[in-house]
């Protein structure tokens, strides 16, 4: 019977042990638990994932210092893509009920047209959300398959300060900057 390919013991394992010592140091101290994978090897001798319980504190940051995209991490960026997107489906259905109640009853004519801009302007804003709502459901896909926090590029890791200040970022900074100077080179032509 052929084999599944096998994951990187050692560096599942330096994970787990990783997250094991965080965990009994900040016991107690539980912002909340999460389930990340993990692999083993069933009974037909395949591997399968599984899920490990990860304790994140709740005043956890990501360092350099820490091995990069380790269980606390990808659970950090997890929650915090979520926040992100459960702000923004919020923020939609606000708007949602806002269009719905308010109509074009102005009886004056530039009234009106003030009423319409800005109604043209909200929907723009939530078609953007809706586009960058579909880039967070991506990178939680990514989180899930291990390739969250890699360039798609280079397969570098991305920075720390950028996937703070851009959870949603697919290329290092370098690469993201090459990227663009080609869609201008392009553009231009």
């Amino acid at each position: 019977m052929p084999f599944a390919p096998r994951p990187d013991l050692s560096k599942i394992s330096q994970e787990f042990q990783s997250s094991a010592a965080a965990t009994s140091s900040c016991e107690g101290v539980l912002q909340g638990i999460a389930q990340t994978p993990i692999f083993r090897r069933n009974s037909e001798q395949t591997w399968v994932r599984e899920k490990m319980t990860v304790i994140l504190p709740p005043d956890y940051k990501p360092s350099e210092d820490e091995a990069f995209m380790n269980p606390r991490m990808r659970e950090y960026f997890r929650r915090k893509l979520i926040g992100w997107r459960n702000e923004l489906l919020d923020a939609s259905t606000e708007t949602l009920q806002h269009l719905q109640e308010g109509g074009l009853l102005a009886p004056d004519i530039a009234d009106r047209a003030s009423a319409e801009t800005d109604r043209s302007l909200e929907l723009r804003t939530r078609d953007r959300a809706r586009k960058l709502i579909s880039k967070i459901d991506e990178a939680l896909e990514r989180i899930e398959n291990g390739t969250y926090g890699y360039c798609e590029e280079t397969s570098e890791p991305i920075a720390i300060s950028r996937l703070e200040a851009r959870p949603i970022a697919t290329y290092s900074l370098e690469a993201q900057e090459r990227h663009e100077r080609m869609e201008r080179t392009h553009r231009d032509d």
